[in-house]
């Protein structure tokens, strides 16, 4: 007879897999973790055998057994190993559950070998894992909300198995089991090859971030610990034994209870162990409360589980006391790799007396601010592998950073350092080639003049900014300086930056963009707490609702470009005419007032960013109103695609070059040219080869992008004429497809002897 479905509540089951999906991510190494979780599938959908298939990295279609539970039990599997396998690759080739009752019998054998089969796929980001399968010896059909509730889990566990395999091939390429260096993909943010030493920068709260790092006087650390755990228990002793304050019995038990745990012998003992194998206490702390914490959670009785909690709160006690204790003290290696889940700006700025060489971000994409602002540097950078390796690992190990290929390898050895260094190499004499550019404009062959301007966000982009030969300030972030304060600036303040600014581009135009807070661009000291920051109160709303602010800002840069007369404003995030005209009313209010009191002013030519969908379909409205349009693609193509430009999970669906973004930028210099004004193009579009040979056709009035940008795009306009430009432009537009133009778009560089910009690392 068919055996009835086990009953899970919905909450059971959610407390459950939270604890599997915990334990897997507390695992050290691969095969712990696949049998923890066949051990704990099997205990909680109550079946006769769990199995954990791989797939083969070599041959994904195919599936290799890693983890069983329960085989042991029977004489033999319910199912023979070849079938067994045979509906797991089928599980793998549909990529889809498969659910089936199987009779090896006749149906004239009432005790024939029946059984139940359900096999689940993994899948992480898109790519198949693996496959998850649950049997009962019984004949029995798995219900439907038996298999959701397998397919859940394995959609949860699929993260953590992808870490705890990139754990064990950096433990195996450490330990020198691997014949060549693991390395690890994620996305590119800004280009370049560098090599040096991960530092690891972590919340100093967050006990799950803490790195490991080498320690070579153990007896500090013991003593150091051991400190810790005196201080945090007779702290919790005395307030159990304190009077008054309103404790009730019962919370004077929670804390004799929590005092108990600190002391206990099991979570000393591990953690001295862990530090004795050179690891700091921190670490070992880390290693020592994850264990225990999963050694609750595997409980049965709900009470025992919740109590991986309170573990978890004595280690965040330990944690907090150590670093009081004995403040770390950040010592960056002399070829420093910043390493973090998710770095700041201000995580860059403090890289002080070393020599930052490339960063590795947990998440974010190429059009991230941090990822720009590495890009204005010229160091490389590669983003968004927070699902794909365990970055505290990273902490002190050797590094190669492939800008270019968005590629991390751990502990390389000397034949990988010395191709690299041959692509870095490489690198360096194309750049070399390109110095000659220089001192030319920027002009095609057939007389289009297209002048080049840079971004910046920092005083240390200007330099950089001049010796590529940047005919300008396109773009100048004024948030940044914002962002690195403990409060709002004042006028003054503001009026020096902004002065030295253009006087070390004088005569040179600068475009001081007014502040653009928000979105992924907070300031501490003006927190906005929304649920979705893009589509809220950022730019020019803001500046909009704190006239003040916006005022005081205006009389800086009005001040600043007195006598020199190279000021341009831009306005940002522009959505419709009333802000427009709002804003610019308050700037011909800040200019009045700054007359009143004797400062002999000019007025600056003024400009919208076209950047949200709105602005593009009142174009011509808004361009009627200001001197210039400049074109922030990168938030266009966010707004207009419906991808977040910072998230990695969705990086490949962003892409300037989609049809709708191609469309939108022709609409918008179409009308500027209707209206007579000029267009530019400001977004990190502006530095790929392959977009610019878009905008050349377009005739753009002006290109803004990072400095290490463009020289590379100085060649491309010289080497394409605009009759030629146009000619892709209409090929183009035909095609219904980002990776048709990319394709097109490529080949013609290609064509033109311009490898070197499509891969900058394999030019001679």
């Amino acid at each position: 007879m068919i055996r009835e479905p086990a009953s899970h509540s919905s909450l059971l089951l959610t407390t459950r897999f939270d604890a599997i999906v915990q334990s897997l991510g507390a695992a050290l190494d691969l095969d712990s973790a696949l049998q923890g979780i066949v051990q704990d599938v099997r205990n909680v959908f109550q079946v006769d055998i769990c199995l954990l298939y791989l797939s083969d990295p070599a041959r994904p279609e195919l599936q290799r057994l890693m983890a069983s539970d329960g085989l042991e039990a029977h004489a033999g599997p319910p199912l023979q190993h070849a079938f067994a396998d045979t509906l797991a690759n089928l599980v793998a080739e549909r990529s889809e559950p498969v659910n089936l009752c199987d009779s090896q019998a006749s149906p004239d054998h009432q005790d024939a070998n029946c059984q139940g089969y359900l096999g689940v796929p993994i899948m992480h980001q898109g790519v198949l894992l693996g496959v998850l399968v649950v049997q009962q010896k019984a004949r029995y059909r798995f219900s439907e909300s038996e298999l959701a509730s397998l397919a859940t889990l394995a959609a949860q566990i699929a993260g953590g198995i992808q870490l705890a395999k990139a754990r064990g091939r950096i433990n195996s390429g450490a330990s020198g089991d691997l014949s060549a260096a693991p390395f690890f993909e994620g996305v590119i943010g800004a280009p370049g090859i560098a090599f040096g030493t991960g530092h690891v920068v972590y919340a100093k709260a967050e006990l799950a971030r803490i790195p490991d790092r080498d320690v070579t006087d153990i007896d500090a650390e013991i003593a150091l610990f051991q400190a810790a755990v005196s201080h945090v228990a007779n702290e919790l002793d005395r307030i159990a034994e304190e009077q008054g304050g309103g404790l009730t019995a019962e919370d004077r038990t929670l804390f004799r209870a929590y005092a108990m745990i600190a002391r206990s012998d099991e979570l000393v003992t591990s953690t001295l162990a862990g530090i004795r194998q050179g690891n700091w206490a921190a670490g070992a702390l880390r290693n020592s409360i994850q264990e225990h914490a999963r050694y609750f959670e595997a409980m049965e009785d709900p009470y025992l589980r919740e109590r991986a909690d309170d573990i978890r709160d004595i280690g965040r006690a330990l944690l907090n006391e150590l670093q009081t204790l004995e403040p770390v003290e950040e010592r960056y290696p002399a070829r420093a790799i910043l390493v973090g889940e998710d770095l700041s700006p201000l995580d860059l700025a403090a890289v002080k007396g070393a020599h930052l060489v490339a960063v590795i971000s947990g998440h974010g994409s190429r059009l991230s601010h941090l990822a720009i602002l590495a890009r204005s540097m010229g160091i490389p950078a590669v983003m968004g592998l927070a699902d794909t390796l365990p970055l505290n690992s990273l902490h002190g190990k050797s590094l190669i950073v492939d800008g270019y290929e968005g590629r991390l390898y751990i502990e390389p050895d000397a034949n990988l350092k010395r191709e690299y260094r041959n692509i870095a190499a490489r690198e360096r004499r194309l750049s070399k080639k390109l110095r000659h550019l220089r001192d030319q404009t920027a002009q095609t062959p057939d007389g289009f003049r297209i002048p080049l301007y840079t971004n910046a966000g920092l005083l240390s982009d200007l330099n950089p900014s001049l010796a590529a030969g940047s005919e300008g300030i396109g773009l100048y972030r004024t948030e940044y300086p914002f962002m690195v304060r403990d409060s709002f600036p004042t006028e003054e303040e503001q009026y020096t930056l902004y002065r030295k600014i253009l006087q070390t581009f004088h005569p040179r135009p600068v475009t001081l963009r007014t502040l653009d807070i928000g979105g992924d661009k907070p300031l501490t000291y003006f927190p906005i707490q929304e649920t979705n920051p893009f589509l809220g109160w950022r730019g020019i709303r803001i500046s909009l609702d704190h006239p003040e602010m916006f005022l005081t800002q205006i009389r800086a840069m009005l001040r600043a470009s007195s006598g020199l007369d190279n000021l341009s404003l831009l306005l940002p995030m522009i959505s419709r005419v009333e802000d427009l005209d709002e804003a610019l009313i308050l700037i011909q209010r800040a200019r009045q007032e700054l007359e009143q009191e004797g400062h002999s002013v000019t007025q600056p030519l003024l400009g919208a960013m076209i950047e949200v969908p709105s602005a593009v379909f009142q174009v011509e409205a808004l361009a009627r109103r200001v001197d210039f349009l400049s074109v922030g693609t990168n938030d266009l193509t966010q707004y207009l695609l419906a991808v977040d430009r910072n998230n990695e999970r969705v990086a490949r669906w962003f892409d300037a070059l989609h049809p709708a973004v191609i469309q939108a930028l022709l609409r918008i210099i179409r009308a500027g040219k209707r209206c007579g004004i000029p267009v530019s193009v400001c977004g990190e579009a502006a530095g790929d080869p392959a977009v610019a040979l878009l905008l050349i056709g377009m005739g753009v009035s002006s290109l803004s992008l990072s400095a290490g940008d463009l020289p590379r795009i100085k060649w491309a306009i010289h080497s394409f004429s605009r009759q030629r430009a146009r000619a892709l432009l209409r090929q183009s537009l035909q095609l219904e497809q980002a990776s048709a133009i990319r394709t097109l778009l490529t080949q013609a560089l290609v064509d033109a002897g311009l490898e070197g910009l499509v891969h900058p690392g394999n030019s001679s």
